[in-house]
């Protein structure tokens, strides 16, 4: 590694900490070299070098092409490295097979970020692949930050430059827009021109090789001037580093997406095009939800959710009133809300009396709310006051056509008081041509969505509620997770370890369960018996009626070969159950699949319902739950949702509800509901499993019964990976989890002990009674300013604290006495190598060598995370904390004026 490049790395952590990002290079460069540049009439050279020198962005460009002395009038050079000043930026539109030389001079050079438009790379096959490689490694090798290749470039409207081969320059404004297609790009900004829609910024990302959507997603989250994030993706790539950054945007600003590849034909050409696996699209939902992401259908959608998202407050649920002058728009409209997964506001008592009290005798006295053709603006205004108070409704759909007696401008006008309802967004449709354009003009100027069609208005409320239904699951604390001391990982390892060092892959239907209740899911006891002597004795021991099964290493749909008896009652059912088996399956699969039966008691759950729980493996997103209908006809009914692992409570009760059986499972037609809490925790034990046990491929239970009376796993396969697979060759999860391998304990000066592990979720009511103990000079410390307990205790602020990314960030907790004393954070700044902690000790354990202890224990977690030099800020007045970190090795710098000191350790 040459010193520009160690140079460029160092300046880049060093940035980072003090709040410059690496990819503020591709959006306010100094210095631009067009690597390729060229006079050619209609080349991508030409266009590129014209776009960046007649969009003025504050900084020089510099043409770079070996054949010429100057082009179109401004010098030429023959490499980036004979440039005079210091290239910070390249944009390089040379043929595919000159890139990773041209780019290796980048990085000698010591240019911090490069464009890749040239195309010819994975999209083209093996060879292509190749190239790309190279331009991977060399990105890695070099730390210089690289955009596509096979790319439009992108634009940066606010400061006016254009590193794209377009052929116009987007309009500044606040939306920050990526897409995978460089001609959806061309497109959408043909399309926004017209719509005078501006950008913040306007990215075509390409293959990905180096920056990925996390990258994107998080610098354009950071941007203040970016209010929400549009995207058009082909496929994920790097899974985690999406929803890492995705999850933390989220809660922020709006992120919204269309991905290409709903069907497997669309699938396909989405492949062919991005040269990357598309996955799963069901799972990609199930992503998309777990990280607060939006997802439409059309291009379209996905600018009009920007604008309504911008403009009105999200509802609080699924139910629209829709208020309407003609009776047909508004079934179109109730149509479109009902089928898309809303409903109809169910009118309370009061509203109805209330419209009843002023309207014509022939309103349609139901919702829609039909007040009729002849209604004038008065009308409009008294009926939608009345609406918006009714407390069953979650927002509210106006549309008006013009007919004889509209004014639509005026009705527009008495509209605009009801802008802004808190939690209640008002849509409008006003339909028609030029009659219309005047209240059209009104109601967006008073930030009222206006849209030419109910039903696309209503499409849009429905996912304004899944945003907002997407967004709480972020937020909502999850029930107290139970304590995991009882789970046997003992035996889960030794029998997977006796089963791959037998070549096995599949688990018996024992080890299977074996493995279940080591995680406490219950699971009947399953003797195995290789004779029907043994048979016979374990049906004595575990009590009749029992259930006799096949034993097989082999298969694995036990009833497709005969392969299971119920019922069975005395010591000669056992012996014909077993010779029944035997010879069902030597007849149906072969001799070599019998080896013996297992032995199960009869389990009795009057009015169960049988429900599946499994997990599979996805090339791109890792291990996949499922969760629904089981049984025989599980494929038949496909009633399921899809999740990722690991689950809390509250995503394990999201599950349910995405299902058509959980309106079942909380009690219908007299049946009593099964005990929801327990089968949430069961869930949860269960994404545990499925996230500790990577060697697991696949496990199934079904089926899963569930009745008030309980939950029993009947029965249970799991599939393990190859055993020539290594942990490194196996797809990993796509959402870290709990990293139990950071739990310790320690004794303080006391004398007394202490367990210090990573923060859960469930931590929120004990660190607010943590910040109760908090004297205001321990939180000046801490924060570098007075927050007051309300601020430092508000749900939305605690919740990102304590359901945290461990993908991003650690934090340690000390527990004692079953209350946390202590919270240490380790926060990795993103795109480098570094991380800034920070510490709290309650005031009532201060002295007790607490401080000391969570520093060396951050230390230990940042050494084992790959991190290479630990960062902070503490304030000038604090002694104590500046000492601890000289007493562990840090380097203590203090600028003249700054109020704080900064430390640093580098590891």
């Amino acid at each position: 590694m040459n010193n520009k490049v160690k140079k460029r790395q160092t300046e880049s952590a060093h940035d980072i900490w003090r709040g410059r990002d690496p990819l503020d290079v591709f959006f306010q460069p100094k210095n631009v070299a067009v690597i390729g540049a060229t006079e050619a009439a209609g080349s991508v050279g030409r266009t590129t070098l014209w776009n960046l020198i007649s969009s003025p962005f504050g900084g020089t460009v510099f043409p770079v092409n070996p054949k010429r002395p100057s082009i179109l009038g401004i010098k030429a050079y023959p490499t980036v490295k004979d440039v005079p000043a210091e290239v910070d930026l390249a944009v390089i539109v040379t043929a595919a097979q000159t890139v990773p030389t041209v780019l290796q001079e980048c990085a000698d050079a010591g240019v911090e970020g490069a464009i890749v438009i040239s195309a010819g790379f994975q999209e083209l096959g093996e060879q292509g692949e190749a190239l790309q490689r190279q331009l991977k490694e060399i990105a890695l090798a070099s730390g210089m930050r690289v955009i596509g290749p096979n790319c439009l470039g992108l634009m940066s409207p606010l400061s006016g430059l254009n590193a794209s081969f377009a052929a116009s320059m987007a309009r500044p404004g606040s939306v920050g827009f990526i897409s995978q297609s460089g001609a959806l790009c061309t497109a959408v900004l043909d399309w926004s021109m017209e719509a005078q829609i501006g950008f913040s910024a306007f990215i075509s990302c390409g293959a990905m090789v180096d920056v990925n959507w996390g990258d994107l997603i998080y610098y354009l989250g950071q941007d203040t001037r970016t209010r929400s994030i549009l995207i058009y993706m082909e496929s994920v790539g790097d899974a985690r580093s999406f929803l890492s950054a995705a999850r933390e945007v989220a809660l922020q600003k709006p992120i919204i997406v269309i991905k290409a590849g709903r069907t497997a034909a669309g699938g396909k050409a989405a492949a062919s095009h991005t040269g990357a696996m598309t996955g799963s699209d069901d799972v990609l939902d199930a992503a998309f939800r777990r990280c607060g992401v939006l997802r439409v259908g059309t291009i379209a959608e996905l600018f009009y959710m920007a604008e309504v998202l911008a403009k009105q407050p999200r509802p609080q649920g699924r139910r629209l009133t829709i208020m309407t002058n003609a009776g047909g728009p508004a079934v179109l409209a109730t149509d479109a809300l009902i089928s898309a997964g809303g409903e109809l506001t169910q009118l309370s008592e009061k509203t109805m009396a209330d419209l009843n009290a002023f309207l014509p005798p022939h309103w349609s006295r139901n919702n829609p709310v039909d007040i009729l053709g002849d209604a004038g603006a008065d009308r409009y205004a008294k009926a939608l006051e009345i609406c918006t108070k009714d407390p069953n409704s979650d927002g509210m759909l106006v549309i008006l056509t013009p007919q004889a007696m509209t004014d639509a401008t005026k009705t527009a006008e008495m509209l605009k008081p009801y802008a802004s309802i808190r939690d209640k967004p008002v849509l409008a449709s006003w339909m028609g041509g030029p009659e219309v354009e005047g209240g059209i003009k009104v109601l967006n100027g008073a930030n009222i969505p206006v849209f030419p069609y109910p039903d696309t208005a209503a499409r849009m409320f429905y996912y304004m509620y899944r945003y907002t239904y997407n967004l709480q699951g972020l937020y909502e604390t999850p029930a107290l997770a139970e304590e995991d001391e009882a789970i046997d990982r003992a035996t889960v390892g030794s029998i997977i370890d006796r089963a791959r060092k037998a070549g096995r892959t599949l688990l018996t239907e024992a080890e299977s369960k074996a493995i279940l209740r080591a995680y406490g899911i219950p699971a009947p006891a399953c003797e195995v018996a290789h004779s029907v002597d043994a048979a016979i004795e374990a049906a004595e021991g575990i009590g009749y009626p029992v259930v006799v099964k096949l034993h097989s290493e082999t298969l694995t749909h036990k009833t497709d070969v005969g392969g299971v008896v119920l019922n069975v009652t005395s010591p000669g059912e056992v012996r014909r159950a077993f010779e029944s088996i035997q010879l069902n399956v030597e007849k149906k699969a072969g001799k070599g699949h019998f080896l013996g039966v297992t032995v199960q008691p009869m389990v009795r759950m009057p009015d169960s319902y049988e429900l599946i729980l499994g997990s599979s493996m996805d090339p791109q997103f890792g291990p996949v739950l499922l969760f629904g209908v089981g049984g025989q006809l599980v494929e038949v009914f496909q009633d399921r949702a899809l999740a990722l692992p690991p689950l809390t409570s509250t995503l394990a009760r999201r599950m349910m509800e995405q299902t058509r059986i959980y309106t079942a499972l909380k009690g219908v037609r007299g049946r009593a509901p099964v005990d929801l809490a327990e089968l949430e925790q069961m869930m949860v034990h269960f994404s545990q499993l499925v996230a500790e046990q990577r060697l697991i491929k696949e496990i199934d239970i079904n089926p899963l019964l569930a009745s008030s009376d309980g939950l029993v796993a009947l029965d249970a396969r799991v599939v393990l990976h190859e055993s020539t697979l290594e942990l490194k060759d196996i797809p990993r999860l796509a959402i870290r989890p709990y990293p139990r391998r950071y739990e310790s304990t320690a004794q303080m000066k006391n004398g007394e002990t202490v367990t210090i592990r990573p923060i859960r979720a469930e931590d929120e009511p004990l660190i607010i009674k943590f910040h109760e103990t908090l004297s205001e000079r321990t939180v000046y410390f801490r924060y570098l300013q007075m927050l007051n307990l309300g601020q430092r205790t508000a749900h939305e602020r605690l919740i990102r604290i304590c359901f945290i990314d461990y993908n991003r960030e650690l934090a340690l907790v000390v527990i004692h006495n079953h209350e946390i004393i202590g919270v240490g954070r380790l926060h990795k700044l993103h795109g480098t190598n570094e991380a800034e902690f920070a510490e709290v000790i309650s005031d009532a354990y201060q002295g007790q060598g607490l401080g000391k202890l969570m520093l060396n224990r951050l230390i230990d977690v940042a050494r084992a995370e790959g991190i290479t030099r630990v960062v902070a800020d503490i304030h000038a007045e604090n002694v104590a904390m500046q000492a601890v970190c000289k007493k562990l090795g840090f380097r203590i710098e203090r600028e003249f004026g700054d109020p704080t000191v900064s430390a640093s350790l580098d590891l």
